[in-house]
């Protein structure tokens, strides 16, 4: 994938729907080029051509959703690595930005980690200085992710101090949300069991309420997030005790 199909994908993400025209004019190229990466795009499964445009294939499957805004969340990742210690345990949860967490700590560091995702899990193998435990449980095929009673059992004989989790979406009215009703079920027994949560999410996320309540603002103790963050949120965040730490700031 190119630099230019990279920013088309960045462009399509942000909107429902978006024509040849408007990205031929944006990335300064003809159409016919255009054309050309939304065939390769949606051969790859990323988007969806419709009459005179394209849409973003909204999809669990973390290979693909790696490379939307990945240098944004890239920083994130790395960021996040700044606080785990050499020889510690910690919990890396599922979605795109935890998945790049897991990538830089094999390269960089000396931890156990523990994972209800099978992604994760492949991606701390690639070390053989990082142990994995990878909890039990349902198989979900397209996330990788592990649902139901299971992983919770597992996650019961394992002793973690810091966990780190994605989100579907955050609003004001309704806080940190996901999509997907299990793994918010995971997601919420992660938080009750770890001393601190850790929230990693680019800020295509705010402003979006997404189908169920994940856990009380006040449970997390850091978001770390880019630039793009509404300053309301910000503000609301700060006041209900959360450490938000920001890509590209101190």
């Amino acid at each position: 994938m190119n630099d230019r199909q990279k920013q088309i994908l960045k462009i399509v993400s942000k909107k429902s729907r978006v024509t040849v025209t408007e990205l031929a004019g944006t990335l300064d190229t003809s159409g016919v080029t255009i054309r050309q990466d939304l065939t390769f795009l949606e051969q790859q499964g990323f988007l969806k051509r419709v009459h005179g445009g394209v849409t973003f294939v909204n999809t669990d499957d973390l290979s693909r959703r790696l490379l939307v805004n990945f240098e944004r969340k890239l920083e994130i990742a790395r960021r996040a690595l700044s606080f785990v210690h050499n020889e510690e345990t910690v919990l890396i949860e599922s979605g795109s930005t935890n998945a790049i967490l897991a990538r830089e700590l094999v390269e960089k560091g000396h931890a156990t980690v523990v994972t209800p995702n099978v992604f994760i899990a492949r991606e701390c193998r690639k070390s053989n200085e990082n142990s994995v435990v990878l909890l039990g449980g349902i198989y979900q095929k397209e996330s990788e992710s592990l649902i139901g009673p299971m992983v919770k059992q597992c996650m019961d004989t394992v002793h973690f101090k810091k966990a780190f989790v994605g989100i579907d979406g955050f609003s004001r009215e309704a806080g940190f949300t996901s999509k997907d009703m299990m793994r918010a079920d995971i997601s919420s027994y992660i938080a009750q069991n770890c001393e601190e949560l850790f929230v990693l999410t680019d800020s295509s996320k705010f402003g979006r309420t997404e189908l169920v309540k994940l856990f009380d603002v006040e449970r997390v103790s850091y978001l770390i997030t880019d630039e793009g963050i509404p300053d309301s949120d910000m503000d609301l965040l700060t006041e209900k005790g959360v450490t938000v730490l920001q890509t590209g700031k101190p």
